[in-house]
């Protein structure tokens, strides 16, 4: 499809855009408005809502999308049904025979046929009908309801009121019948029936009235709480009834708690896995969440069921849950059986060993609470002062240990993030205790260190100065004594020259090579005169 033809865009105006149109979708800005003033769903895909660039689309719209042909000639109305048009006095040619209305002939006429038709006779002539022709369009064609009058439908509503009110009268009639059977019974009665008979059968026809009212009620509403479903049969269709199990009074869990930060409640399980109204009486509550049945009753049996089926399984054991259901539930028990009488033996031999203080005869008060001869002093605050020391807690570490010569543990003394020892100030673990001479000759160790830090960092502060050297060629020293001849300069510069002519083109080197293996300082100067500097940005204009 085309696209709307805009305006050129900047990178920035096109992020603009992206991150004006993410907001709308995440709702944190407000939706676009067409030229109507309706809102633009900002989900609608781009390739629906930008319009063809032949429309000539100025403000956003979704008008392309609507259908914009419209015929008029099509039209909803439907016929006047029984109007009539014209009532003629006499026989007319051409009408029917039958009734003489000149809109149809005797074929489809659809009075009963007379003895003697209206041509004959030129009596009771039928009015005309009202013929109309209408050119419907896709919809009015599909229209089922097209036509159709509301108001017909009170009559349906009038036959169930009646049916309502008659059932509602035979069931008063019924009443009044028992009362005054009961009431005859009571006048035939013993004098000496005592008050509790009565009241009991009072009770007893009201229960059965109450039980006959609630039986017509549900017949009333047995249609309604019926399904059509279709039966498979080899003539092709008869409809069979289920009842359906559902019951509508029932509120439905994603209703109990209308809070956006409640349970969660999954549509597509119809599972809320959360209690969704956890502050609640538990004593009024009928559901609590679906983690209630998982955790609660036989699902818990047959969820440890599993896990030992599982256990049993990766044991060894060839049992599976599925396969044979039986014999997991069978080996469940036995496990459980054994279970206890290993956990009832273990418990007996514990006992055997040790004894039970439940069992044994109490200790007298004399015990529990004997006194003794020591005397403890106190101050105002509930302090001990004098009789009786504080003990410190032990741990299952050795404490209070000294090794190597040592007074002091490790871990006393803390310097520069170091642990060490105290009474040596060393931070060397396990090493040999040396005291005060240690600590001394450390003190001294450290002021030296110092001090030639200091000296270093002076010397530093002054730097030598630079000799200034002369280059005579790329990157070489130049010595002091060093004298050059022009002419030996100009032989070297020549079979420079030609050595490295020879080099490119191996063709013109000579069968018979001596070599010399000295080098004079015009051959060394011509050598670096003529070399390449690959860091020269000139290399390439030399040749």
């Amino acid at each position: 499809m085309a696209t709307a033809s805009v305006a050129f865009k900047s990178r920035e105006d096109h992020r603009k855009q992206l991150e004006l149109e993410e907001a709308r979708k995440a709702g944190l800005a407000p939706a676009e408005v067409d030229e109507d003033g309706k809102e633009i769903n900002p989900h609608i895909p781009q390739y629906m809502s930008s319009a063809p660039w032949y429309l000539n689309a100025e403000r956003p719209s979704l008008k392309h999308q609507r259908k914009w042909k419209s015929d008029p000639n099509y039209t909803k109305s439907w016929y006047d049904r029984g109007a009539k048009i014209f009532q003629a006095e006499k026989y007319r040619k051409g009408a029917c025979e039958n009734c003489g209305a000149m809109t149809h002939d005797a074929k489809s006429c659809m009075e009963r046929p007379r003895k003697k038709g209206a041509k004959w006779t030129n009596m009771h002539i039928a009015p005309d009908e009202k013929i109309e022709t209408f050119e419907l369009d896709y919809d009015g064609k599909r229209d089922r309801w097209n036509g159709y009058d509301a108001s017909t439908y009170a009559r349906v509503i009038e036959r169930y009121e009646a049916r309502d009110e008659a059932r509602r009268k035979y069931l008063k009639e019924q009443q009044l019948k028992k009362l005054e059977e009961k009431n005859s019974k009571n006048e035939g009665e013993v004098e000496g029936e005592g008050e509790e008979g009565e009241i009991s059968d009072e009770e007893d026809d009201d229960d059965a009235l109450k039980v006959d009212e609630a039986k017509v009620d549900e017949s009333k509403q047995m249609d309604f709480a019926k399904v059509e479903k279709r039966v498979r049969t080899t003539g092709g269709g008869s409809t069979g009834t289920v009842r359906n199990l559902r019951i509508r009074e029932d509120t439905a869990k994603y209703l109990l708690n209308l809070d956006v930060n409640s349970a969660y409640y999954d549509p597509k399980t119809r599972s809320m896995r959360e209690d969704p109204l956890p502050d609640a009486d538990p004593n009024e509550k009928f559901y609590e969440g679906d983690n209630q049945y998982r955790m609660s009753g036989q699902a818990l049996e047959f969820k440890q069921l599993n896990i030992h089926a599982w256990e049993a399984f990766d044991k060894g054991q060839d049992i599976h849950m599925q396969a044979a259901p039986s014999q997991a539930e069978l080996l469940y028990k036995n496990y459980k059986v054994i279970k206890e009488k290993l956990k009832s033996k273990t418990k007996d031999t514990i006992m055997e060993k040790y004894g039970n203080a439940a069992t044994e005869e109490e200790i007298p008060m004399e015990l529990l609470l004997g006194q003794s001869e020591r005397q403890v002093e106190y101050d105002r605050a509930g302090r001990i002062i004098k009789g009786m020391e504080t003990s410190l807690p032990k741990s299952k570490y050795e404490e209070d240990v000294f090794i190597n010569n040592h007074t002091s543990v490790w871990g006393s003394w803390w310097k520069d993030h170091q642990w060490g020892y105290k009474c040596c100030k060393q931070t060397i673990r396990n090493s040999y205790c040396t005291g005060a001479a240690g600590i001394e000759a450390a003190e001294a160790a450290t002021d030296l260190m110092k001090s030639n830090i200091a000296r270093k960092a002076s010397s530093e502060d002054a730097p030598a100065p630079a000799q200034e050297r002369k280059h005579v060629t790329w990157g070489s020293d130049v010595p002091e004594d060093l004298v050059l001849d022009e002419k030996l300069l100009t032989e070297a510069l020549k079979k420079e020259e030609e050595r490295r002519r020879e080099e490119k083109d191996e063709r013109k080197r000579k069968y018979n090579v001596r070599w010399n293996d000295e080098v004079t300082a015009e051959e060394m100067e011509a050598y670096r005169m003529k070399r390449v500097h690959h860091d020269d940005p000139m290399k390439d204009f030399l040749n």
